[in-house]
């Protein structure tokens, strides 16, 4: 399989999954207080929004990528 190929392929299900789920979210930990040898652990959820432009022009440059590679 060519490298473009592969690329294009990515490219398309990256942008479907960004297209269907809208983004990702994530957990960050901090420390939220030191005294000593105590720790006070904080847990953030932490959410990245994906534009819907950025999912679909992936979708697009995927698709032209396949048929670039086809030829």
């Amino acid at each position: 399989m060519n490298p473009t190929k592969l690329i294009g392929i990515i490219l398309i299900a990256a942008g479907c999954l960004g297209l269907v789920y809208g983004g990702f979210s994530y957990t960050k930990e901090t420390t939220g207080l030191k005294l000593g040898p105590l720790e006070l652990k904080v847990q953030e959820q932490e959410r990245v929004n994906v534009p819907l432009l950025l999912s679909g022009g992936a979708v697009v440059l995927g698709v032209f990528l396949l048929v670039l590679g086809r030829k």
